[in-house]
């Protein structure tokens, strides 16, 4: 009976590192500028809402957190991915400077590499290489 276990818990651990991949990668990576190498997501976009919009963007990478403290992540480790939370919306908060800010530094993308890297996990849907080209959501011009 034990393996059927084992099995049932690895595949509920791939399905939690596949959300979190999907989170960070949405909150981080999803839409590319056209005719450059930048992407952004919804860190950046939302927090140009004054006053909330990092605070809500603030509360998705807490998630992310949460989930790898669900899914056995060490304190030290959660501790250091607090902080790039932290240094996020701290930074992120400053009007203008801060929405530039947010464009380039990924929080939610180095935490997932942090709990991929724990985790050994080399499968190409975890893959967080910002050079290896992505699927590319960004609307083609007519």
């Amino acid at each position: 009976m034990m393996p059927d276990r084992d099995f049932h818990d690895r595949a509920d651990h791939l399905r939690r590192l596949r959300r979190v991949s999907r989170v960070a990668r949405l909150m981080d990576t999803a839409i590319r500028i056209p005719g450059t190498g930048i992407r952004l997501g919804g860190d950046s976009i939302v927090g140009l809402i004054p006053g909330v919009g990092d605070a809500g963007t603030a509360l998705v990478s807490l998630w992310i957190v949460n989930e790898a403290r669900r899914l056995g992540i060490p304190p030290s480790k959660l501790i250091r991915m607090l902080g790039n939370v932290g240094f996020d919306f701290a930074l992120g908060s400053i009007p203008l400077l801060g929405d530039v800010f947010d464009v380039f530094f990924k929080s939610n993308r180095r935490n997932l590499g942090m709990i991929l890297d724990h985790f050994g996990e080399t499968a190409p849907e975890f893959d967080i290489d910002q050079r290896r080209p992505m699927k590319d959501i960004t609307p083609k011009a007519r």
